[in-house]
């Protein structure tokens, strides 16, 4: 009777792991958010860090389990506005802030640097596209906001630790303004973008994968805190040879009918 209760206990139970894994990405979000106006930037990245982490595995976990649910799907889309939709926005605010005024935070608003939230508008739209695309149960049309906002982590990292002598490259207009063009498009883009997520481990069909994850290996190692924004720019690279080279297949296939 007692194996039966816990089993039962269990069985209940079990349902609410991924969520709390979910509602866990959501907290780390907000401390990266805290840390970022408070001052504390060095903790940023740590903290973003942690939601991705957890982002990832509640999904893995949802399905070792099988206990996906609508739910579940709904409260990772929420959640994920929060530590991949408002954090870059706030990041790019932060960063235009910096640039135009010289210090960050400051005690005021700052509206030349409004634009940096257009990410977190673009974010909102992705995911909600995301929820309802049926295309998109292996690989992304346009950028996943995770990447996404890894591309402005990097940015804030590079500023605040300086690798290289190159920190205060970051605060340029054009390059913010830019970012905030070029990232909100790629976010709804119609654009297949390959993801990481492996049917199998053979070299054949998961090529760009492997080279993007040996690259990201080589760029750490090298770069160290500099690695994020290149690596994004590289994984975006790949994305294009990988398009091209499909299309290329497709009309070689059209021409040999």
């Amino acid at each position: 009777m007692v194996a039966f209760l816990a089993t039962l206990e269990f069985s209940t139970m079990k349902n609410y792991i991924p969520n709390i894994l979910t509602l866990t990405n959501v907290f780390f979000g907000c401390l990266a958010l805290l840390c970022l106006f408070n001052g504390n930037w060095d903790l940023v990245p740590l903290f973003w860090a942690i939601g991705l982490f957890f982002d990832f595995t509640d999904g893995m976990v949802a399905r070792a389990l099988n206990v996906k649910s609508p739910i579940g799907k709904e409260l990772d889309s929420l959640a994920d506005m929060v530590t991949f939709g408002v954090l870059p926005g706030a990041i790019l605010y932060f960063l235009l802030v910096k640039t135009l005024v010289g210090e960050a935070p400051v005690d005021y608003l700052v509206y030349a640097a409004f634009p940096g939230f257009l990410i977190t508008l673009f974010s909102a739209l992705r995911l909600a596209k995301f929820n309802i695309d049926t295309r998109q149960s292996e690989d992304f049309i346009g950028l996943a906001t995770p990447a996404n906002t890894g591309y402005f982590i990097g940015l804030l990292m590079i500023n605040q630790f300086n690798p290289f002598g190159i920190g205060e490259w970051v605060l340029n207009l054009y390059l913010l303004y830019g970012s905030a063009i070029l990232f909100s498009y790629l976010l709804i883009a119609e654009i297949p973008m390959f993801s990481l997520k492996f049917k199998h481990m053979k070299w054949r069909g998961n090529e760009m994968r492997y080279v993007f994850l040996i690259s990201c290996i080589l760029l750490i190692a090298t770069l160290g805190s500099a690695s994020f924004p290149p690596g994004i720019i590289l994984y975006l690279v790949l994305t294009f040879i990988e398009n091209a080279r499909n299309k290329n297949a497709e009309l070689s296939v059209e021409s040999g009918k």
